[in-house]
């Protein structure tokens, strides 16, 4: 799966494109749909299962620091009462360096994707003015694709982080239901 593959597969996808509508009409500054929402869809469509999981998280971040802690949770309750078919988890960037140890304030949207845990997780994307899919991919696409999950540099060098992102691979379980994961604790 290239680039071009990707963004037809979440235009095609109906639950998909009508979350990055409902993410878009918005207006949040630097939004996108990202890590598990994507992820997850892309190791499913590779593994032959359902495309759209109810289950997963549908992960929303944007970047304003106008915008309080307690003001991005009224927007994420506001979400799940118009849209409650959907698992709606919408954090500000701006502020979730404080739940990232020794971690220096977000500039943007991309720069927190690109510090997420595991590379596969550090995906994103949203819908221009013109309704095409725009991705942010500071990885590229080939460890999603190949089921490969690794920590970002950010958390490889850090030991640290790096505990966290151990912690967090025993967690997740992921392996139980895409058996085919290899999970790396290292770059």
């Amino acid at each position: 799966m290239n680039e071009t593959e990707l963004k037809k597969l979440l235009t095609t996808i109906p639950e998909i494109y009508a979350i990055l509508k409902i993410i878009e009409q918005l207006k949040l500054p630097d939004t996108w749909l990202c890590a598990g929402s994507i992820r997850n869809m892309i190791w499913n469509y590779l593994s032959i299962q359902a495309l759209f999981d109810p289950t997963t998280d549908i992960d929303v971040i944007f970047f304003e620091p106008k915008i309080s802690y307690d003001a991005t949770q009224e927007i994420e309750k506001a979400l799940k009462l118009a849209h409650p078919n959907y698992a709606w988890e919408v954090r500000n960037q701006a502020h979730m360096h404080l739940h990232n140890p020794n971690t220096s304030p977000y500039i943007s949207a991309r720069d927190a994707m690109s510090k997420f845990p595991e590379r596969c997780t550090a995906i994103g994307a949203r819908l221009t003015a013109t309704y095409d899919i725009e991705l942010f991919l500071p990885y590229g696409l080939s460890d999603i694709t190949d089921f490969v999950v690794r920590p970002t540099p950010f958390f490889a060098g850090n030991a640290e982080k790096l505990a966290i992102y151990r912690e967090r691979q025993a967690k997740k379980k992921w392996q139980k239901r895409w058996p085919q994961l290899q999970i790396l604790f290292a770059e």
